[in-house]
């Protein structure tokens, strides 16, 4: 009777525990029990056309404008502590900024820059190869994604290096 007992308290405490499993599963959504992303935060844009005069000012007030003398080529940017200070270099990881648009596109919002474990692309590319699963997270981007972006450029690259081979048949230089 003893072992009929125990194993009765066994087979409910297994589905319970199924059950538990069964909850966590369906309290995420499909996207995200299929997503690849390695961090559960996306990247957030600010569109400067939405940001107020009054936000623009107080955020003038708070962080104004100083002259800090910014490294000019990668040689005076490898002294320079890691992580790197200088978000505003079209090189660091943290943030990136639209030229057509003007918008401002948080890659990490989660962290603050000191947090970051790499800042800087140049850094990356002196590392040598990395695995697409690497690019994503230091990009905070899915591995796919990182693929996509690895097509274009060297579409893009195959095209300037055709219209380089017709410049030389016709003769331009």
């Amino acid at each position: 009777m003893d072992l009929k007992v125990s194993s009765k308290a066994a087979t409910q405490s297994e589905a319970a525990a199924a059950d538990l499993r069964g909850h966590a599963r369906n309290s995420l959504t499909r996207e995200q029990r299929r997503s690849r992303r390695k961090r559960a935060v996306r990247a957030r844009t600010i569109c400067v056309k939405r940001v107020s005069r009054r936000e623009l000012e107080l955020g003038r007030e708070l962080y104004p404008e100083t002259s800090v003398p910014r490294p000019a080529t990668r040689a005076e940017c490898g002294s320079v502590p890691r992580p790197c200070p200088f978000v505003s270099c079209k090189h660091h990881l943290y943030l990136d900024v639209s030229q057509r648009t003007g918008s401002i596109k948080l890659n990490f919002p989660d962290l603050e820059v000191w947090e970051m474990s790499s800042s800087c692309a140049l850094d990356v590319a002196d590392e040598g190869g990395a695995t697409l699963e690497s690019v994503g997270s230091i990009l905070n981007v899915t591995r796919e994604r990182v693929r996509q972006l690895e097509l274009a450029a060297l579409a893009r690259l195959t095209t300037v290096r055709d219209m380089k081979h017709l410049r030389d048949w016709i003769g331009e230089d």
